[in-house]
């Protein structure tokens, strides 16, 4: 757990913030604050504590981009009103995440191969990787539409072109994720989103063991 954490000043920054606001927030009586930036602070160190639940070695910068994208979603969301304030706040949040879940959808379908690039069909692991992540945004959408509706929430905002803007960012974010599976299946060195996945396997080779030197 803590290989991740160690120099990595990006979630110091973040965390350190949390705190002095949830510190805050709770002397001067702000407890929605308060509220929010304890689940933040929470839900941002799970992703350490589920590798380290599952003996996974995660490379620094995807736990750095996890911390963020919690940070960004729920508190600069919520307390920061930045949905309201920057129109592109949540499409941006949306394409990321569909990235992201799309290069997790590649890699668990990769360990399956256990990392034989040779043996893994490139399109057909990707189009595997892009429907794991556009079902992930399909599910969110769902639960969206059955907040607003059971318990009159406002997660839709526009409705019908909320939902349907998101899904088309969740499937352009899937596909973006798909692509670097694919081109990393094909031995392609174009970095981004591709080193991500060979420091991945890299970081973890009892669970990729075929996988070839050069990855």
């Amino acid at each position: 757990m803590w290989h991740v954490i160690r120099r990595n000043y990006a979630v110091y920054a973040i965390w350190a913030f949390l705190t002095l606001e949830l510190s805050v927030a709770l002397v001067t009586g702000r407890w929605t604050t308060a509220f929010v930036a304890a689940a933040t602070l929470g839900l941002s160190a799970l992703p350490a504590l589920f590798a380290a639940r599952f003996d996974i070695r995660l490379p620094v910068s995807f736990f750095a981009a996890a911390v963020l994208f919690i940070f960004a979603t729920i508190y600069l969301g919520e307390v920061g009103d930045f949905y309201e304030r920057y129109w592109w706040w949540d499409i941006m949040l949306h394409g990321g995440s569909a990235m992201g879940f799309g290069l997790i959808g590649f890699l668990f379908v990769f360990m399956l191969f256990e990392g034989n690039r040779y043996a893994a069909p490139p399109i057909a692991v990707a189009f595997i990787s892009f429907c794991f992540a556009v079902t992930i945004g399909a599910v969110w959408e769902i639960f969206e539409f059955g907040m607003d509706q059971l318990f009159g929430f406002n997660m839709q905002k526009s409705g019908l072109t909320d939902t349907m803007t998101d899904l088309i960012v969740n499937c352009a974010g899937a596909a973006v994720g798909a692509a670097a599976g694919y081109f990393y299946l094909k031995g392609r060195q174009l970095g981004g989103p591709i080193a991500a996945i060979e420091e991945f396997v890299r970081l973890n080779r009892r669970l990729f063991r075929k996988a070839t030197r050069r990855d």
